[in-house]
């Protein structure tokens, strides 16, 4: 049986890519999210570039962390979460840290702790990722992830040292660019 839903719950999604023109990639997931009926109240970091995590030897990164509500319960917000992927031509070849389109994981879901097969919230190595931290920060700095504490603090202790930068913080004039272009 599910779980209420509390629609106040803030909830945020990393996304990534670093092949098929990323930049594209995650600006067309974002819409996905945008104009879904069960979506609403999105909010977007700027885009990052990153290193590769895990597997150096492929192109680096286009990363972003959304913050979004939903009257979705936690399952069916994943299946979104995963169509989009599927959608966008992400094809799941258990390649754990390879290229891909696109990749969309449920960071945080308000103070909720789940751990079901194939869905673990607060996502469990969210700590060790600069590429998913830097960008919540700037969203999100004072949020309390579950039993890890504070965004901004854990971006203070992130044991990862890749390179990350800021590609543009304007998202909306980039897709907009994109749309026109």
């Amino acid at each position: 049986m599910a779980r209420p839903v509390k629609p106040e719950q803030r909830i945020f999604v990393a996304l990534g890519s670093n092949l098929a023109d990323p930049v594209r990639q995650v600006l067309m997931a974002l819409e996905r999210l945008r104009r879904h009926p069960a979506v609403y109240g999105l909010t977007v970091s700027s885009l990052y570039q990153s290193e590769p995590w895990g597997n150096p030897d492929q192109p680096e990164f286009i990363n972003a962390v959304a913050e979004m509500r939903t009257t979705l319960v936690p399952g069916d917000f994943l299946a979104l979460l995963l169509d989009t992927e599927r959608e966008q031509g992400r094809v799941r070849n258990g390649n754990r840290w390879g290229p891909r389109v696109v990749d969309l994981d449920l960071l945080a879901w308000g103070d909720l702790r789940l751990c079901e097969p194939g869905l673990k919230v607060p996502h469990p190595r969210l700590a060790d990722r600069r590429f998913v931290l830097l960008p919540w920060a700037e969203i999100a700095p004072e949020f309390q992830v579950p039993d890890l504490g504070r965004v901004r603090d854990l971006l203070a202790r992130c044991p990862d040292a890749g390179h990350v930068s800021l590609l543009s913080s304007e998202v909306e004039d980039t897709a907009v660019a994109i749309a026109e272009g």
